[in-house]
C-alpha cells in the first residue's frame, strides 16, 4: 500500500480533547516500517499486543480505511475478550487511526470507548512511537486509566519493541 486512505480531519487540540485523552510516547530502537508491521500483520500482532497474564489468541486485519479488525485477548480463567473496530486511517510505516465505535462494515457498537490513534515517526535511525487514546466521555478515560492504561500499554509496548528488535 502506498497511497494515503483516510477518513480523519486533522487534530486540533482543544480542553475537552485533552481532559479525555491519554497518550504513551517512547523511543523504539527498529524504523518505522518494522514498528507499523507489527500493528497490522495478525501473526505479529498475537506476540505483543496484550500484558500478561492474559494473552492474544487472535487477529484479523483488513488494513484499509474502513476496514475492520477483531483482536480477541484471552483472559488467565480462559474468558475470551474479543476487541473489534474499524480503521478510519491508514498511512503506511506513519499512521492508524482505529476505533471500536464502529464494528465490521460500518455498523455501529454498542458501547463506543476509544479511538487510537498511533504515529511511528522516523528519529535518528529509530522509531518516535506515540500512542494517542481519545475517549468518548472523561468517564471513559477515567476508567481506562484506572484499569491501567499507563502500565498496560507500557508493558505491551515494551513487548512490541523487543519483537520488532528481532524481525528481519
Amino acid at each position: 500500500m502506498s497511497e494515503t486512505t483516510s477518513t480523519v480531519p486533522e487534530h486540533k487540540e482543544t480542553a475537552n480533547n485533552m481532559e479525555r485523552e491519554l497518550t504513551l510516547t517512547r523511543i523504539i530502537d527498529a524504523p518505522p516500517s518494522k514498528v507499523f508491521r507489527a500493528w497490522t500483520e495478525p501473526d505479529l500482532i498475537v506476540q505483543w499486543f496484550t500484558p500478561p497474564p492474559y494473552k492474544t489468541i487472535s487477529a484479523e486485519v483488513d488494513l484499509r480505511a474502513g476496514g475492520s479488525n477483531v483482536i480477541v485477548m484471552q483472559a488467565p480463567d480462559g474468558t475470551q475478550i474479543p476487541n473489534k473496530g474499524i480503521y478510519l486511517e491508514v498511512v503506511k510505516n506513519e499512521r492508524l487511526v482505529f476505533t471500536d465505535a464502529y464494528t465490521s462494515a460500518w455498523v455501529p457498537s454498542e458501547k463506543p470507548f476509544m479511538t487510537g490513534i498511533l504515529t511511528f515517526e522516523e528519529h535518528e535511525g529509530k522509531t518516535k512511537y506515540t500512542a494517542r487514546v481519545l475517549h468518548w466521555t472523561v468517564a471513559d478515560r477515567e476508567a481506562h486509566e484506572k484499569m491501567g492504561f499507563y502500565e498496560g500499554w507500557g508493558i505491551a509496548t515494551d513487548q512490541l519493541a523487543a519483537l520488532v528488535a528481532k524481525l528481519k
